[in-house]
């Protein structure tokens, strides 16, 4: 545009001075009003304007941007990695059954409201009178960090879902925590399990509680109506199976141990060996009714999506299949699998694979990797310490702003205010809306730019006088370009535009086709319309002050017409709203 615009000015100057024995002052003050015309200054603040205010509305609808370029690369996202529990589920656990050797307990309620039975056999029990129940209710209330509350007329728990399911689970039974912890080795993705020491009587107790087939291999013994006997490959075909059976059916399970320690200043791994085997607690976290809507969005919009969870393979494919995100062909795999498998092998696979389980944050960064390999734009989420390289290496890290902590915040470009995903679904078409919006602007205002400089030079080599004064275009520039452009950059977007495949980040803004329309076709036409105007004008005698007045009035009219047709670049004019 810089070389077109300096072409032009000496061009049409040289033809001025010599023709027309123009004055040098003025086709100097011509040339430099040329200049100021034809370089679209307002570019920088349009974008930025754009970009911040897409920041804003996606501020409204929960997705906090942290940094200005991340609301654009939202809009090319091809991918989306996200957790489970709590983003793809309603993070509201309840417990509804307790399998313990040769016993199967229904757990009644709702949420986290501390009211409901305990029915086996079709009938109401007393969870208290068999002792591995009881046994796992203690261990629900004492290894545990969460609290419940009621605010607002509402329970609600304050730390993690899963624990304050338990403790409601306790409270339901009529529990309340009565033993000291005095020691604990806490939970981690890689161990998979969390262990309390309390002091009952005169005993110390350790407390186990975690991912069913972890808990068994630290197990040597089981309880069975009270007494504890030896661990034998029938009990633990008949544990595997229950937590399948579980799973299958979408619930969460944890399985619960327990045994006496010695009294020590710190309590360490080598402590959880041995344990006796108590049973398992199987609950329930429905999926967000509106995730299933923004799964097919992402579906219609080119997106793929996968699920990462901690939780057993079986109930993850059933809540991804709840969701409609898992069909005849997709893979799951379980962490311990992707660890087996070489970068070949799962560059192989990874666009296939919708579910991943009993994963672990360095298993999060190589899946980052592998997609990153495939030339796919990825948004990863994550909530734990452990998560921030897996949330830098994505090009859009999201951190949960309710369940996150303050490391994950920090190293993600997103947070989600709602820990919801259909928030991020929001923000992909925010990102892609603005996007579009910067690309309408520029269309409109290059296009206007394009013809203001073409016209001038036409006339002059067509040995026309000059159609515009130097006010003119100071008053096109700054009012019929200005003003219309800045409107297109906040425009609302089109219906389909989630439809659309997601755009390459090195793609050009504009496609061949869309120059060869935009900044060729369309200032030709416009250019020979205006010269047409302006010669029949000169040529039927009419004023030079008044020729320049009516192409100066077409010259407006024509670029208010392009700022309407510019409202979408895909659909006629007629069918914008």
């Amino acid at each position: 545009l810089t070389l077109l615009m300096l072409i032009v000015a000496t061009i049409v100057s040289f033809i001025g001075l010599v023709v027309w024995k123009y004055e040098l002052l003025d086709m100097i003050v011509w040339a430099v009003s040329l200049a100021v015309a034809a370089v679209p200054e307002a570019l920088p603040a349009v974008v930025t304007g754009a970009l911040a205010i897409g920041m804003y509305r996606m501020a409204r609808r929960n997705a906090i941007v942290k940094r200005l370029p991340a609301v654009e690369t939202l809009g090319s996202t091809t991918y989306i990695c996200s957790d489970k529990t709590g983003t793809m589920t309603k993070g509201e656990m309840t417990v509804r059954r307790i399998w313990v050797y040769g016993k199967e307990v229904e757990v009644t309620g709702t949420g986290y409201e501390p009211k409901g039975d305990f029915i086996s056999e079709g009938k109401k029990i007393d969870p208290l009178s068999i002792e591995s129940i009881y046994q796992i209710l203690l261990a629900s209330l004492h290894n545990n960090d969460a609290k419940i509350e009621k605010r607002n007329g509402k329970w609600v728990v304050k730390g993690d879902p899963t624990e304050g399911a338990l403790k409601v689970l306790a409270y339901k039974a009529g529990l309340k925590e009565t033993y000291e912890r005095v020691g604990e080795i806490p939970f981690s993705s890689e161990r998979k399990r969390m262990s309390t020491i309390h002091v009952i009587g005169e005993e110390y107790v350790l407390y186990v509680k975690g991912a069913p087939e972890t808990v068994l291999l630290l197990s040597n013994r089981i309880m069975i109506n009270g007494e504890i006997v030896e661990l034998n490959p029938e009990h633990c075909q008949k544990i595997i199976e229950v937590t399948e059976k579980y799973a299958s059916q979408g619930l969460r399970n944890l399985a619960f141990a327990f045994k006496k320690v010695e009294k020590k200043d710190m309590w360490t791994e080598e402590d959880e060996k041995d344990l006796v085997f108590l049973g398992i607690v199987g609950m329930i976290d429905p999926p967000r009714p509106e995730v299933k809507d923004a799964l097919k969005l992402c579906e219609r919009a080119g997106i793929k999506v996968s699920m990462i969870t901690g939780d057993h393979k079986l109930t993850a494919v059933a809540i991804a299949k709840e969701l409609g995100m898992f069909k005849e062909g997709d893979i799951a795999l379980m962490g311990k699998d992707l660890e087996n498998r070489s970068e070949e092998e799962l560059l192989e696979n990874v666009e296939k694979i919708r579910v991943y389980a009993r994963v672990s944050p360095e298993h999060k960064l190589r899946i980052v990797r592998a997609l990153k390999k495939k030339n796919h734009i990825v948004a990863m989420t994550g909530d734990g310490v452990n998560d921030a390289p897996a949330l830098k290496a994505a090009d859009i890290g999201v951190a949960m702003g309710i369940t996150g902590t303050e490391v994950a915040k920090e190293a993600s470009d997103m947070i989600l205010a709602d820990d919801n995903f259909a928030t991020i679904v929001e923000a992909i078409k925010l990102g892609r809306e603005i996007f579009e919006n910067i690309k309408k602007y520029l269309a409109y205002l290059l296009r206007c730019n394009i013809t203001e400089l073409v016209v001038p030079l036409v006339a002059s080599l067509a040995t026309l006088p000059l159609p515009f004064t130097a006010i003119q275009y100071l008053w096109i520039n700054l009012v019929t370009d200005g003003l219309p452009a800045i409107a297109l950059g906040v425009d609302p977007p089109d219906p389909d535009l989630l439809e659309r495949r997601p755009r390459k980040p090195n793609d050009p803004i504009f496609s061949k086709k869309e120059f060869l329309l935009y900044f060729i076709l369309t200032p030709a036409i416009a250019t020979a319309v205006l010269i047409y105007i302006f010669h029949y004008q000169i040529s039927s005698g009419v004023l030079l002050l008044e020729a320049r007045t009516t192409i100066f009035t077409a010259m407006i009219m024509t670029e208010l017409l392009l700022a309407v047709s510019t409202r979408s670049l895909i659909h006629p004019v007629f069918k914008v709203g």
